[in-house]
């Protein structure tokens, strides 16, 4: 019960941390300085304006200080990053794998959030992931390294052919978000992501041209679904895999 709380509390945290990424990494500003304000007044946000979840409750999604309404973005980061820290812990347990995976999953939420939002997939987010999933497999060897080096390659050229191919369809940001997916979760797992993510993607798109909302240019960014896809094989992956096979048996 203590650890069920902790990686909850944990994960609420590290949620109120990626909203400051989410905002600020975008607009080329430091993620440490300065201290959290409201964007709109500048005033200089407390302790009581910093609990995740609780302080966007207890003024009604308005600034305390301005009264500017707060983006409900807040909490749902902050919400969705808890409950993902503790499915993980449920899952892997006290691990390596728990914490290499749990730092894998904020990324992926970041990165999500400012493709959705910027139609950017930063590289001071994907470079480090890269360099930090090939340090992850020499010194914990939970992948080998063939297996995460594997992982960066494999996918990451599909995908760049993908996009050679069809020019304006995909960026090289999504390239390199597979490449520093891959390198956490082997070639094989990432592939199968990727072909949710795409699944997903082409299922909420015909059904977005379906109803009007967008037309058939209308650009839509692919890293939330690589996202979704990648964090789906986290917790299911295995399972989906034994499943596939035992079709074919």
């Amino acid at each position: 019960m203590i650890f069920f709380l902790y990686f909850l509390i944990l994960g609420l945290l590290i949620g109120s941390f990626l909203n400051v990424i989410i905002y600020r990494l975008p607009e080329e500003k430091s993620i440490i300085t300065p201290p959290s304000h409201c964007p709109k007044c500048g005033t200089r946000l407390k302790v009581i304006d910093l609990i995740p979840v609780l302080s966007f409750l207890s003024t009604r999604g308005k600034c305390r200080y301005c009264n500017t309404k707060i983006s409900i973005q807040y909490p749902l980061v902050e919400l969705l990053t808890g409950f993902l820290f503790l499915a993980a812990y449920l899952k892997f347990g006290i691990s390596i794998q728990l914490f290499i995976y749990l730092l894998l999953i904020s990324a992926l939420i970041a990165v999500t959030v400012i493709d959705y939002k910027y139609m950017i997939i930063p590289n001071k987010i994907t470079y480090p992931l890269i360099v930090i999933s090939v340090l992850s497999a020499i010194i914990f060897d939970y992948l080998t390294i063939f297996q995460s080096l594997l992982g960066i390659v494999i996918p990451s050229l599909l995908l760049l052919i993908v996009a050679f191919i069809f020019k304006g369809g995909m960026g090289m940001g999504d390239v390199k978000l597979v490449a520093a997916i891959g390198g956490f979760m082997g070639w094989s797992y990432t592939l199968a992501g990727i072909f949710l993510g795409s699944l997903l993607g082409s299922i909420i798109g015909l059904s977005l041209m379906g109803l009007g909302i967008i037309g058939r240019k209308t650009r839509i960014p692919f890293g939330p679904f690589i996202c979704i896809g990648a964090v789906v094989m986290i917790f299911f992956g295995d399972t989906l895999f034994n499943w596939y096979i035992n079709l074919f048996l």
